[in-house]
């Protein structure tokens, strides 16, 4: 009898060893989820501020370059993209968009001499080179959470304890775009 009691309070001792350690993984894959929600809103809200930046920067840049049309069209467009995009992989790829068009008009300040010397124009740029800083390393906190999760959701045990509560991998990585890593031309 006291055998039974003993190996029936190893195999209870064991079984809550395990229990605790299923547990354990599922409040790490948790607590990895919220990480990567909070990056996404730091790299959301940095996101919508470069997005209220814009116009004011267009607007400055109209009343110097009244025919490069295109190019504030091409912003319009991206901005609209980014703001009525709902999911994280929409926002990053109206974000590219964004950073295309925004790179063109750079170009086009190039050719405006006065137009750099601008107060106006000085300060919003000022302001959009610290929010691009910003998305740059919310970016990157977003990524690294992303990979964490990732990675962890793919070891044992939290593989297991994924597989049976349903947890899937986050493939929505903020990743350069080919047509990003060319500098822009600037000719005079």
């Amino acid at each position: 009898m006291k055998i039974v009691l003993i190996v029936v309070g190893v195999l209870v001792l064991g079984g809550l060893i395990v229990f605790g350690g299923l547990m354990s993984s599922k409040n790490e894959l948790v607590t990895e989820r919220e990480a990567i929600n909070g990056a996404w809103a730091q790299v959301d809200a940095a996101l919508q501020r470069r997005a209220d930046l814009i116009p004011n920067l267009v607007e400055t840049v109209k009343g110097y370059a009244k025919e490069e049309t295109t190019v504030f069209t091409n912003i319009a467009n991206a901005r609209s993209a980014l703001l009525g995009a709902k999911s994280p992989q929409e926002k990053i790829d109206a974000n590219n968009q964004l950073t295309g068009a925004l790179g063109r008009l750079l170009v086009v300040v190039e050719n405006y001499p006065n137009l750099k010397a601008n107060e106006n124009f000085k300060q919003l740029q000022f302001e959009l080179e610290g929010t691009e800083n910003r998305i740059l390393q919310s970016r990157r906190r977003y990524n690294e959470a992303v990979q964490k999760y990732n990675t962890d959701l793919s070891l044992f045990p939290a593989n297991v304890v994924a597989s049976l509560a349903g947890y899937q991998r986050e493939d929505a990585y903020f990743k350069t775009e080919p047509g990003a890593r060319t500098v822009p031309k600037v000719q005079f």
